[in-house]
C-alpha cells in the first residue's frame, strides 16, 4: 500500500476504536467511522472488507494486549512452587488490567462485547480466556491434587478470576474506592485475594478424601 493508504487505513482503526468501544459494534456505522476518519466511505470495504472486517482488526489489537498479560503472570511465575505461581499470576493480572496505565479502551471495548455478543467473540474466548484459565487451572490442580478438569478445580478458578475482575477499573468501582487503582493499593489486593484463594483452596483440600498413594516415596503434596 501507498502511503496514503497506510495514513488512510490508521486513521479507520483509530476511529473506530473509539466508536466501537464507546458504543458497540452494531451502533455505530460505517459512515460514521468514516466521517470520523477522514476517509471515502469505500474505504472500510477496500482496507478490511467489511464493518465485521474492521471490527475484528480492532479487536485482535485488544487480544493481543490480554494475551501479553497471560504470557507476563506465566514468566513471572516460571520455576516456583503453585503457590507461588498463583501469586504471580494475580499480581501481574492486578497491575496490568486494574492499574491506571492500562487501555481503558479495551474494558469499555469487552464490556460492549459481552453486552452484545458478535461473532467475533469467539476470538476472545478462544485467544485469550481459555488458555487463561487453562493456566490457573493447572496451578490450582496441582494445588488439590486433582486434574484440571475436575469440577472442583474450575470453580476455583473461577472463584479467582471473579475477585480479579472485581478490581477493574470501572466507574462504580471509583466511587466506592477511590485509591483502589494506584500500585499499592493494588499489591495488597492481590496479596488478598492471593492469601484468600489460597486459605479457600486448603480448606477445600482438606475437606476432600486423598486418593491412596502409589508409592510411598511420593513427593509430599504442596498444601502437606
Amino acid at each position: 500500500m501507498s502511503e496514503r493508504d497506510l495514513e488512510t487505513r490508521a486513521r479507520l482503526l483509530a476511529a473506530a476504536t473509539r466508536l466501537f468501544a464507546s458504543r458497540g459494534f452494531k451502533k455505530v456505522t460505517v459512515r460514521e467511522i468514516c466521517r470520523e476518519a477522514r476517509a471515502n466511505v469505500a474505504a472500510v470495504n477496500y482496507h478490511f472488507g467489511d464493518k465485521l472486517g474492521l471490527y475484528r482488526e480492532v479487536l485482535s489489537t485488544a487480544i493481543e494486549t490480554m494475551r501479553s498479560t497471560t504470557d507476563m503472570a506465566r514468566e513471572a511465575g516460571e520455576g516456583g512452587t503453585p503457590e507461588q505461581k498463583l501469586r504471580a499470576y494475580i499480581h501481574v493480572f492486578l497491575q496490568r488490567v486494574a492499574g491506571s496505565g492500562y487501555d481503558s479502551w479495551i474494558h469499555q471495548l469487552m464490556a460492549q462485547e459481552m453486552m452484545d455478543p458478535t461473532p467475533a467473540l469467539d476470538m476472545v474466548a478462544d485467544q485469550v480466556i481459555r488458555p487463561r484459565l487453562a493456566y490457573v487451572g493447572d496451578i490450582i490442580g496441582e494445588l488439590l491434587g486433582r486434574p484440571a478438569d475436575d469440577d472442583a478445580v474450575r470453580r476455583c478458578v473461577l472463584s479467582i478470576q471473579a475477585q480479579c475482575a472485581m478490581a477493574m477499573a470501572n466507574p462504580l468501582s471509583r466511587r466506592l474506592v477511590p485509591d483502589h487503582h494506584d500500585a499499592g493499593t493494588l499489591e495488597r489486593l492481590a496479596d488478598h485475594i492471593t492469601d484468600f484463594s489460597l486459605g479457600g483452596v486448603r480448606a477445600l483440600r482438606a475437606s476432600t478424601p486423598r486418593p491412596a498413594r502409589a508409592e510411598s516415596h511420593a513427593a509430599p503434596h504442596p498444601f502437606g
